[in-house]
């Protein structure tokens, strides 16, 4: 890259192709070498090449590095803010082509420096002005670096589960502290996934049965107690408590039968259920455990009563781990309300490793094999087995063990989630932070509002910050604050066997559901999702106390 002194002048009309390597004259400066990045009829975009003993200090994506130093060279850069544009009249030579690879990575990080541009313009940073913008009840918090990822992604041309979800599998699994997680396309099919699983005739006489019974609540999200009844199976509900609006575990023995094989909950607006008390009965039952964490990423539990994992293995006591870690199985929602968000997606995690494989075969059209995506023959015996009735060696590939889905993700959304991943840590204390500026705002309305708790044992990553009217009408109070533009919702589904579709459905339940109806009838949640600011935290607390005239 060096003949500055060559004297071949080119043909005005000649053409130059992306990554050809020319000596530019400049005016009023001597001729440089320049990469050049495309032609438009006598226009030729290029960039010079910089010789450089230091590292450039500014932004990263600022330059482009062309070459690495060595004993008796400078590192040579390229500064992608000063384009050079000029005519092929003025280029004295040509000296060379840069590789395809080099090509393709300076061609992407000009992409990803106008993807930069885009995204600050379209995501600015705005003022809140009280009253006249809304205060949303959950969001997504995007920026620049998950816009480019998406890009990034997209470029790659293989757009579905590629490089980018196995990089965000494995960074979710060591946030978790998991040795399995599985991408899906969204936290509803996590759950079918999870359920469905535990069908496998390969656990033999664990499998559950059609008619079989799963302990749950009704007061929550459809989609944690479809997959029971998807599957043929009989969902056992049980009361809830509160402030902590999770399963009541004095009812867990009034709940069990001889069908019993399985529990099914989730971790309500981020707080975990009574761990101690369903684990325990779990493994005293030998009970499969599905934990539902789509509202709980980030959520830890130290458990104060001696509990054992899926091998008969104890858990380290009064030791905070991650929600989805005590059970069999567990859950996540990646939607745009959630903790982290890729649009539209969910996961699967376990550690039990037989799980794992019947997890990824119905997760993948269920499906015998289990190479990754444009892999073959992972096992070596692609062409040996001999299953089901089929004849020996017929194609691994497509020999099929379970009645399975289609549930992956595209590429670009595990691009936008691993970006996410990298936040996950401020956002779940902005979480946190933004509960506690509520529950101190609030806490002089107790006469009127019955404020969350946290489970004993727990440090929840709040989805919501959930209220119990004491006192008025629920429906006036929601009225109230559309009227000053803070968006609320109600707890999911409030009691789940009073929903129409519910009415054809055959279930079992505890009781009478009291508290459950409790929430149905009197409980909402507001925000605390890390797009609040303190500005809007403290609106809504003013707005509240005005509303209650405190």
């Amino acid at each position: 890259m060096n003949p500055m002194h060559s004297h071949d002048m080119t043909n005005h009309a000649a053409t130059f192709a992306c990554g050809e390597l020319c000596i530019v004259n400049k005016p009023a400066t001597s001729p440089t070498l320049c990469v050049v990045i495309s032609q438009e009829e006598a226009v030729i975009e290029c960039y010079e090449v910089l010789a450089l003993t230091d590292n450039p200090s500014t932004s990263g994506d600022n330059w482009f590095l062309l070459s690495e130093a060595t004993a008796s060279r400078s590192a040579e850069y390229l500064d992608l803010r000063q384009p050079i544009f000029t005519g092929p009249m003025n280029i004295a030579s040509r000296q060379g082509q840069l590789s395809a690879s080099t090509i393709e990575a300076l061609l992407r990080a000009l992409v990803q420096r106008q993807v930069k541009r885009y995204s600050q313009h379209k995501f600015p940073s705005k003022a809140f002005q009280p009253g006249q913008n809304a205060v949303a009840v959950s969001g997504k918090v995007l920026d620049n670096n998950d816009i480019q990822h998406m890009v990034d992604a997209s470029l790659d041309g293989w757009l579905t589960t590629g490089r980018f979800n196995a990089q965000f599998e494995k960074a979710l699994a060591e946030f978790i502290g998991v040795k399995h997680v599985l991408t899906v396309n969204s936290g509803s099919s996590a759950n079918l996934l999870a359920l469905t699983a535990l069908t496998s005739p390969k656990l033999g006489d664990k499998a559950l049965q059609k008619g079989d019974e799963v302990i749950t609540v009704a007061a929550g999200f459809p989609t944690t107690v479809n997959p029971i009844l998807q599957n043929g199976l009989v969902p056992v509900f049980v009361d809830i408590t509160l402030p902590s609006y999770n399963i009541d575990v004095s009812q867990l023995e009034a709940a069990l039968s001889d069908k019993t094989r399985a529990i099914m909950m989730a971790h309500t607006l981020g707080n975990t259920f009574n761990i101690d008390a369903v684990v325990r009965f779990a493994r005293q039952h030998n009970l499969w455990l599905i934990e539902d964490c789509c509202d709980a990423l980030g959520t830890t539990y130290a458990p104060s009563v001696e509990l054992t994992d899926y091998r008969g293995q104890p858990i380290a006591l009064n030791q905070p781990r991650h929600v989805g870690t005590f059970g069999d199985i567990a859950t996540l929602s990646f939607y745009p309300a959630h903790h982290i968000t890729m649009g539209e997606g969910g996961a699967v995690y376990t550690n039990n490793g037989q799980l794992k494989l019947i997890l990824e075969s119905f997760r993948d059209w269920g499906r015998d094999c289990f190479c990754e995506p444009g892999k073959d023959n992972t096992c070596n015996k692609r062409f040996s087995y001999q299953l089901g009735q089929l004849p020996c060696g017929y194609d691994h590939k497509y020999t099929y063990s379970h009645l399975g889905y289609n549930l992956k993700i595209s590429d670009m959304q595990a691009a936008v989630g691993l970006s996410q991943l990298d936040k996950v840590t401020g956002f779940i204390e902005k979480r946190k932070a933004n509960f506690q500026r509520l529950y101190a705002g609030l806490a002089s309305l107790q006469d009127y509002l019955l404020l969350p708790e946290a489970e004993n044992n727990a440090e929840p990553s709040w989805f919501g910050f959930a209220i119990t009217l004491k006192q008025g009408n629920r429906a006036d109070f929601i009225q109230y604050l559309e009227q000053h533009k803070i968006a609320n919702r109600l707890v999911f589904g409030g009691n789940l066997i009073k929903q129409p579709y519910f009415e054809q459905q055959s279930y079992r339940k505890v009781g009478e559901l009291t508290i459950t109806d409790q929430v149905m009838n009197d409980s909402l949640w507001i925000g605390v999702f890390p797009g609040l600011s303190d500005e809007m935290i403290d609106y809504m607390i003013d707005t509240i106390q005005s509303y209650f005239k405190v």
